[in-house]
């Protein structure tokens, strides 16, 4: 199978520091393998190329852009990528982020593929030359996963393939899980718990038990689940981050510079996060909103009585509509995740305003790089990079606090529900963030345990990507993607913001196979409905 990213390596390569010249080798003109893969810091170099398709936030992969094909965000500005489409049903072969995401997988596939098949040839220490191929290994396992996740059956790659090696097929994707599931459990086994500070966003032992747990999650294979999660508590390497400051929201300091470097982080992406003022901030104040939420996330928030406010009823989802953050009474998670209309932000004297019809407002919904829905994303948004439009925060791609809300939903799915672990885990990730403590008088059965825990994973999670991929597993997507989507409500005429209409289909469960894909290889077989 020649892949349509051999083709393209040449220029996708170029933003790869160091490491280029040694994966394009094939250049007449180019370093030959037998010129590279000499020394340690060879090594080096062509195993931090593959880290290169690690998912950062706002930059790269774009994870919370994910947010946008899921029932809590709306996704404007086509020049990255062109998610919107997809809401309303009208991706195709050639559409633009599934392109980026197939071959981007298989360039990082290729290069771990490389590098397993010549560092033998490096002059190094024998241990660590070791402990980076099982690096490599979950690198390249990873990236299985996540081409699986969105296309399906996908084929399995274990070595560099050379441009007439073009008919490989696809691999049906019990196949594909069983491969990802045994390379992440042996690179588990084998990889440091921890690294030095410096390498600390490398992909470690317990990064890969993270991994599993999403991908038995997805398949529905609550033991492995169980046993994954299991393994990444007890490792004793991470917990909740809390704040030393009294009073502080431990939750919202998390997505800034005073607590990024924390112990929750499970994976992560460096700078994954660098350009977020230029991707969610208010456009007034020097931002860029490319997504934005909907009123869906926000209704999902609790009051801090531990009740949402549909469940107090239909005065308090009006009165909660018209002001999100009602005397204070809201899940603190809520002004950590966004902002809202008639929040202050920054400092006292700026107050968001996107009903505001002034010519001058640069904040009112639907103005070019503004909001589509009359909020914000507040995630990653830290006023200290408000001046030069950018920074450094890293990008969480697993936090520890998913792994205990999957580790809860696993013992609920299994049936144990009345686990001695589960109500002290929800607990634990809860009272981090300011709310009671759980009723167990109220959620006491194994249905009302499981609402709890789906509702608790959106406030924990909101935006940061993992959304999409519970829809489609809890098999509620067609419900929550089909209709109209609603924004913020105009506090002063109690109107609420109707954004779009959405269409979802059974064919859109898969993504479309690149048109490139399926030209270049007779034996790529198109997903339905393509």
């Amino acid at each position: 199978m020649k892949f349509t990213i051999i083709l393209m390596m040449g220029l996708v390569l170029l933003s790869a520091p160091g490491c280029k010249k040694f994966l394009t080798h094939d250049n007449p003109s180019g370093v030959t393998d037998a010129e590279w893969w000499k020394t340690e810091s060879h090594a080096y170099g062509a195993l931090n190329s593959i880290y290169a398709g690690v998912p950062a936030g706002s930059n790269g992969r774009n994870v919370m852009f994910w947010s946008g094909l899921s029932d809590e965000a709306v996704c404007r500005g086509d020049f990255r990528g062109n998610y919107d489409i997809y809401t309303r049903g009208l991706q195709n072969p050639t559409w633009d982020v599934a392109e980026w995401i197939w071959r981007d997988d298989y360039i990082d596939v290729r290069r771990a593929c490389r590098f397993l098949e010549n560092v033998d040839k490096c002059f190094m220490d024998d241990a660590l030359r070791t402990r980076m191929k099982y690096e490599a290994r979950a690198l390249r396992a990873f990236y299985h996963m996540e081409i699986m996740l969105f296309f399906g059956d996908i084929p399995i790659v274990t070595k560099s393939l050379t441009p007439l090696e073009n008919h490989l097929k696809r691999d049906p994707s019990e196949k594909v899980y069983e491969f990802i599931l045994s390379e992440l459990q042996t690179c588990a086994e084998n990889l440091p718990a921890e690294y030095d500070s410096d390498e600390t966003w490398r992909i470690s032992s317990g990064a890969c038990n993270a991994l599993i747990v999403r991908l038995g999650l997805f398949f529905h294979h609550y033991e492995v689940v169980r046993d994954a999660a299991a393994k990444v508590i007890g490792s004793g390497v991470y917990k909740l981050y809390r704040s030393e400051k009294a009073g502080a929201n431990s939750y919202a300091e998390l997505f800034s510079y005073t607590g990024e470097l924390n112990k929750e982080r499970i994976f992560f992406k460096r700078d994954g996060c660098n350009n977020a003022w230029t991707t969610f901030a208010p456009y007034s104040i020097g931002g860029e909103t490319y997504v934005s939420p909907t009123a869906q996330v926000v209704d999902n928030f609790e009051t801090k009585q531990g009740k949402t406010p549909a469940e107090l009823g239909p005065d308090s989802v009006a009165v909660y509509r018209k002001d999100p953050n009602y005397k204070n009474n809201r899940d603190p998670r809520l002004v950590a995740s966004l902002l809202y209309p008639g929040q202050s932000f920054i400092d006292a004297g700026y107050i968001l305003s996107p009903f505001d019809n002034a010519t001058a407002n640069t904040d009112k919904i639907g103005v070019q790089k503004s909001t589509a829905t009359g909020y914000w994303i507040r995630k990653y948004l830290d006023p200290r990079d408000r001046q030069g439009r950018t920074g450094s925060l890293d990008f969480m791609y697993i936090r520890y606090s998913e792994v205990l809300l999957s580790y809860v939903e696993a013992l609920v799915e299994l049936g144990d529900w009345q686990n001695p672990q589960v109500i002290p885990y929800l607990n634990d990730i809860r009272t981090r963030a300011g709310m009671p403590v759980v009723d167990q008088q109220r959620y006491n059965s194994a249905a009302l345990l499981r609402q709890l825990v789906r509702r608790e994973r959106q406030s924990e999670l909101a935006f940061e990507g993992q959304r999409y991929f519970d829809i489609r597993r809890w098999g509620i997507v067609k419900q929550v993607m089909n209709g109209q989507v609603f924004g913020a409500t105009n506090p002063l005429t109690g109107e609420t913001v109707k954004v779009q209409d959405r269409s979802y289909t059974d064919r859109d469960y898969l993504w479309p196979v690149p048109e490139k894909e399926t030209l270049s290889n007779p034996e790529m077989v198109q997903n339905p409905g393509y």
